[in-house]
């Protein structure tokens, strides 16, 4: 499975932007989702996560209320949009695959290149 995240870019606080991650290969559906992030000098920390069939959702407590995770299997991609973005927000962003499996911890399958959100205050 190959990742290409995308809608990455420099942002005011308080507004929003979606990313998006496209992914190559017909088992789309048989992948848990979710999106990571890292900040310059901190560890990869989890954002949010979706099941295979998009029927639950997981978000770390620091994005619960302002972002939405959602996938179109259709479309073989997987989307976060994020609402009243703050400074603290800015980090790499990438998105992910679990085989069979959705988590909310790194412990992901495959790793797309990552995209950049910077929030400016």
């Amino acid at each position: 499975v190959q990742l290409v995240e995308s809608g990455g870019r420099l942002v005011q606080a308080g507004g929003s932007l979606r990313l998006s991650c496209a992914t190559s290969g017909r088992s789309f559906s048989l992948y848990g989702m979710g999106w990571l992030r890292q900040a310059p000098g901190k560890e990869r920390e989890f954002v949010a996560a979706i099941s295979r069939d998009g029927g639950s959702t997981f978000y770390a407590d620091s994005v619960k209320g302002r972002s939405i995770i959602s996938r179109d299997n259709a479309k073989n991609t997987v989307y976060l949009q994020m609402n009243s973005l703050k400074p603290e927000d800015t980090a790499v962003y990438y998105c992910a695959a679990k085989f069979l499996g959705v988590a909310t911890t790194p412990d992901y399958n495959h790793w797309g290149q990552g995209t950049q959100v910077t929030v400016s205050s």
